[in-house]
């Protein structure tokens, strides 16, 4: 990525946040087929403010040519959290992702358990909520509803007492 400032290497990831990072673009891909927006994965470059990102997801509606490596107008954004970019993802991405207009949510979602945190415009604001386990993920500007589990298939979670990686 590239922060606005330099290059940032992005770390490996684990076993759980690629699972989880496969089955949140399946599941996007299954239910846009066939309409104008397209899922991209990680090797699709968003334009945010001044920087670079590669987002573990990124929900497109206007038209990206074939040759093209920056979605410019990236409508819903999706990072998978991982300790080491925790503070990244929920603070500077966030700043970002909101000063971009084109983007309308930007959803974090946990690795070591079932959950996520949406920012979504609200008349104005970019604010953010906090969505539990049992929690359907709502994508009003695509017109999509995914419970959270179905991004967690497969995955095997950290127990609640295991220390943080």
């Amino acid at each position: 990525e590239y922060d606005g400032v330099r290059p940032v290497l992005m770390p490996w990831s684990t076993s759980a946040h690629s699972l989880i990072a496969v089955n949140l673009t399946a599941a996007l891909r299954n239910r846009l087929r066939g309409g104008p927006c397209r899922v991209f994965g990680s090797g699709m470059l968003v334009s945010a403010a001044d920087s670079l990102r590669a987002p573990d997801a990124t929900i497109v509606c206007a038209r990206i040519g074939p040759t093209e490596k920056v979605a410019n107008e990236p409508v819903i954004v999706f990072e998978v959290l991982s300790p080491s970019s925790s503070f990244t993802d929920r603070n500077t991405k966030a700043h970002e992702y909101g000063a971009t207009p084109s983007i309308k949510r930007y959803v974090i979602l946990e690795q070591r358990h079932i959950g996520a945190t949406v920012f979504s415009r609200d008349l104005g604001q970019w604010m953010a909520t906090v969505l539990p386990a049992d929690a359907v993920l709502q994508l009003p500007e695509v017109g999509l509803s995914i419970p959270l589990t179905e991004f967690y298939e497969d995955v095997e979670l950290a127990a609640p007492d295991d220390p943080a990686e």
